[in-house]
């Protein structure tokens, strides 16, 4: 990408279009297009083709979507496959219409059947039955694939899925009924810290092990794939067998146990942890196959510890969204 190409970033308001936004700007791009969802609503069709027949960018990062933890997608299914498949939809047809060079459609590990072998390689797409918790969001970012898939393979377009790992940073959804388990976790702590409470109750059994990557090293991450060269890039983006699809994360795992002891110490909580077994635990590990980026030369560089302590500082700052 010049510096000077026409870059929109949908959802840039997001934990992941946040990140995105401040990486090119940091990196001298200088004509990003972003747009608030009162400007734009990403689920009208309409509007969506107007907005692109009128800007057409070169790039797209389609970061837009609604997202949750397991509590919110429990509990609006029909709302994360509507909204997600709205969305998704009209952005990458309205990108082939107005004749995007690039596309970079985001989604999430979820994707992958809940027994998944590990780690996950990028063809276990479809072998196996989803995570009942998040099968709507699931079945939505597996359609935005298949539609990228579909529109390269008919129309000659350049679109790659990325599916990242659990994410966390800057500018995070810390409210309780929709946030993800990381989040949740920092504001829960935090405030039993300054209530003075004894002890913190955090969901499930705290075995399920999670791989988090930052937020920001995802960004880097992603404007590395809409720079690689043409050839490269363009032999990810699939052929009649292979799906344009590809891992980013951390390329580690934690438990959620040993998650909450490191938000602990970094909150500097003195209190006790009750694990409350009635709540999910969601699909038991999840940790993706990162060899496909690292092999391209892109490689997470944040640790856990040194990430959760830059999230919340963050969160003490105002950072996150909703307000806490």
């Amino acid at each position: 990408m010049e510096l000077n190409a026409k870059i929109y970033v949908a959802g840039h308001r997001g934990l992941v279009g946040s990140a995105i936004v401040r990486r090119l700007r940091s990196d001298g791009y200088r004509n990003i297009i972003i747009k608030t969802r009162a400007e734009l609503d990403l689920t009208c069709q309409t509007a969506v083709e107007t907005f692109f027949a009128a800007e057409k960018p070169e790039y797209v990062f389609l970061a837009a979507a609604k997202v949750g933890g397991i509590h919110a997608n429990n509990t609006y299914p029909g709302e994360f496959i509507h909204q997600n498949l709205a969305i998704q939809s009209n952005v990458i047809h309205e990108s082939w219409k107005s004749g995007v060079t690039r596309l970079l459609f985001l989604g999430s590990s979820c994707i992958y059947p809940r027994e998944c072998p590990q780690p996950i390689k990028e063809e276990y797409l479809l072998t196996g039955p989803l995570e009942p918790t998040n099968s709507a969001y699931a079945i939505a970012k597996i359609a935005g694939i298949e539609m990228c898939w579909s529109y390269n393979k008919q129309y000659g377009t350049r679109y790659l899925a990325a599916m990242p790992s659990n994410l966390y940073g800057p500018g995070d959804n810390y409210d309780l009924a929709s946030s993800h388990v990381l989040p949740a976790l920092v504001r829960k702590v935090h405030e039993s810290k300054e209530r003075g409470d004894k002890k913190v109750v955090a969901w499930g059994s705290g075995s399920p092990l999670r791989e988090f990557t930052y937020s920001e090293d995802v960004a880097e991450a992603f404007i590395f794939l809409m720079n690689l060269p043409d050839g490269v890039f363009c032999a990810m983006t699939g052929s009649k067998t292979t799906t344009p699809l590809i891992n980013v994360g951390a390329g580690t795992e934690n438990t959620i146990r040993e998650l909450l002891d490191l938000v602990i110490e970094c909150v500097g909580y003195k209190g006790a942890v009750e694990w409350d077994a009635s709540k999910p635990d969601g699909t038991p590990r999840k940790l993706l196959d990162t060899t496909k980026i690292n092999s391209l030369g892109w490689h997470s560089k944040t640790t856990l510890r040194d990430g959760i302590k830059k999230a919340y500082q963050d969160f003490l700052a105002g950072g996150g969204h909703p307000s806490v």
